[in-house]
């Protein structure tokens, strides 16, 4: 595949909307160049659950997706479940990357488990450091906001998301499909 030579580590992080969205559409661009992708998606819950579109059309053309959350930190146990499937989650990337077989991975909503200390952030930049320089290391592509300064660090690309105004917090209206999910 071209353009391949060299993996990125592409983040989005802010606090406005689009982080994942940015991300997705990194997905389907690589998607339409050929490339084998997959998506690990931290602290937000199942996307079957929540008929989320791009996990349906994700998994409608191929793309690996595992889900590691339960929902809002802040609701009833879901902050301890939240750490334990991210344990989990970041076991499941490194097999991915290990493994060679995606050209592009996304991390969404990863910088949550960092920066809630669910996962060790210097550790995991180390072992990401350590193994991007080996063949068959994917782009990866990381969501989420409050990135911490150690992955700022090692990322490639940085996009600050931010909010100028929101129609959920200015209106008062739901989230909708299209738009939100």
């Amino acid at each position: 595949m071209q353009g391949t030579n060299k993996p990125l580590i592409l983040l989005y992080t802010g606090n406005g909307k689009g982080k994942t969205t940015a991300a997705m559409g990194q997905l389907m661009r690589a998607f339409g160049h050929g490339a084998k992708c997959a998506v690990a998606q931290f602290i937000k819950d199942d996307p079957e659950k929540l008929d989320i579109g791009e996990y349906r059309t994700a998994k409608t053309l191929g793309v690996a997706w595992k889900n590691f959350g339960c929902g809002f930190t802040w609701e009833g146990d879901n902050d301890k479940v939240n750490a334990e499937l991210a344990k989990k989650g970041w076991e499941q990337v490194k097999r991915w990357i290990s493994t060679g077989a995606f050209e592009m991975i996304v991390l969404d909503e990863f910088t949550y488990a960092l920066s809630l200390g669910y996962l060790d952030t210097e550790q995991v930049c180390i072992w990401i450091e350590d193994h991007k320089g080996k063949n068959d290391f994917p782009h990866l592509v990381i969501t989420g906001r409050d990135a911490p300064p150690r992955l700022l660090a090692i990322a490639d690309m940085v996009s600050e998301i931010v909010e100028i105004k929101h129609h959920l917090t200015r209106t008062g209206r739901k989230s909708e499909a299209m738009i939100e999910f």
